[in-house]
């Protein structure tokens, strides 16, 4: 299949914006030698004008004050979770477990055929969201790394399920919603699902740690998606008239996509990526933007995150960590009085960080404050996720392979 890489994308209506991108779910390694002192970009402290570039140490506003309780306890690698509208959180664990916990009860398995998952490294069960629609047709959907019947990994695909009436079980509906999104030892798979304003789901992809999939419009890989929840494909997509899996693609360039957050009131749409040893990213996505990611010959970490020489249109990240990365994953926005000043913010959730960032937009996309969850900083240890439960209040999992948790963050007072 030809590689395609279109070199003037038409004028976006959003402004683009990048969350620090992550290192990787079990920690992705960089290549020997990848972001040599020599090859580092200075960096400025964020001041809130102009490109929202800051270094992870620069200077953090006060916390405002929250209270942490601890509601699931037990688990490992808790990637994602996601609430049905009587809210009850569905859970997913890397290593192919699904468990729910009804809105009154406690955490307990899912029956559901998963034997099919290939789990090694970063892969496994991965990302989980509710059908809009989930009080009619008891739908969500999931997304893992496939193995089949065999030992080795196939590709990365969305699934569709049904859950029982009684929370017990969920079953499989129809064919999958994606697949043939590329996969390699597990490294780099992505993957997080959340739907937009107008129902299409968005998917959220790894580059599986090879270097053509990013500029590739013909590879899933290192690409944000955007599908009905049926499986067909929006024909308003940006590259839909290229047919094949071009199709799918709303933007590309990306290393490894590991947040998705829909900003409230509006119809942006908000991820956070890893970088290799620099530079993770928050981008706000423009339809159709390149993000500049292009580590080739071979898979070179060394080339920036965003390539601006190679890509004059390239979009570049509101916020990046600079050097070193703290390695971003999920993000979501807080909504509700109670969060006072940080209604409306968005929260990054910190793997190598140990913490959730707090970043303070204005209208446009622009960051203007960056603060810290304090109570989270280095308390839980690696944090996963982050999610708004339909409570309003912050759930948080952690991701230290045992032991691991799932945190329910709310304002004091």
């Amino acid at each position: 299949m030809p590689v395609l890489k279109p070199s003037v994308l038409a004028a976006a209506a959003l402004a683009v914006l990048a969350v620090p991108a992550l290192t990787g779910s079990g920690g992705a390694t960089a290549s020997p030698g990848a972001g040599s002192q020599a090859s580092r970009p200075a960096y400025r402290s964020l001041t809130g004008t102009g490109p929202a570039v800051s270094a992870p140490g620069a200077p953090r506003a006060a916390a405002v004050a929250v209270n942490v309780q601890t509601i699931a306890t037990g688990l490992s690698i808790p990637w994602d979770l996601t609430f049905t509208p009587a809210g009850a959180m569905i859970v997913t664990e890397r290593a192919g477990r699904l468990l729910v916990k009804p809105r009154n009860g406690s955490l307990r398995p899912v029956a559901a055929n998963l034997s099919d998952v290939y789990v090694n490294g970063e892969g496994g069960l991965l990302g989980i969201v509710v059908d809009p629609a989930f009080r009619a047709n008891r739908l969500f959907y999931t997304c893992m790394d496939y193995r089949g019947t065999g030992t080795a990994p196939i590709d990365v695909r969305v699934i569709r399920w049904r859950l029982s009436l009684d929370l017990s079980s969920a079953t499989r509906v129809g064919s999958p919603v994606v697949a043939g999104l590329p996969v390699s030892d597990g490294r780099h798979s992505g993957c997080r699902l959340r739907f937009d304003r107008d129902g299409k789901l968005r998917v959220a992809t790894g580059d599986a740690a090879q270097g053509t999939n990013p500029q590739n419009l013909q590879s899933l890989g290192g690409k944000t998606l955007r599908v009905n929840a049926d499986g067909t494909i929006p024909a308003d997509n940006p590259f839909f008239a290229l047919g094949g899996k071009a199709r799918y693609v709303w933007t590309y360039g990306h290393r490894n996509v590991q947040g998705l957050a829909m900003r409230p009131g509006s119809r942006q749409v908000w991820t956070a990526e890893h970088g290799p040893d620099r530079d993770d990213e928050v981008n706000l996505l423009a339809k159709g933007g390149n993000y500049g990611w292009d580590p080739v010959p071979g898979y070179n970490e060394r080339v920036p995150m965003t390539d601006l020489t190679k890509f004059p249109d390239a979009r570049v990240a509101k916020w990046s960590s600079g050097f070193p990365t703290v390695a971003t994953s999920g993000a979501t926005f807080l909504d509700g009085a109670a969060w006072g000043r940080w209604r409306g913010a968005l929260v990054v959730a910190e793997l190598k960080g140990s913490a959730a960032m707090v970043l303070t937009l204005d209208a446009a996309g622009t960051v203007v404050r960056r603060e810290q969850i304090t109570a989270l900083d280095g308390t839980f240890g690696r944090l996963r996720t982050v999610q708004l439960g339909p409570d309003g209040a912050l759930y948080v999992t952690t991701s230290n392979g045992t032991a691991d948790k799932i945190l329910r963050v709310t304002p004091a007072g």
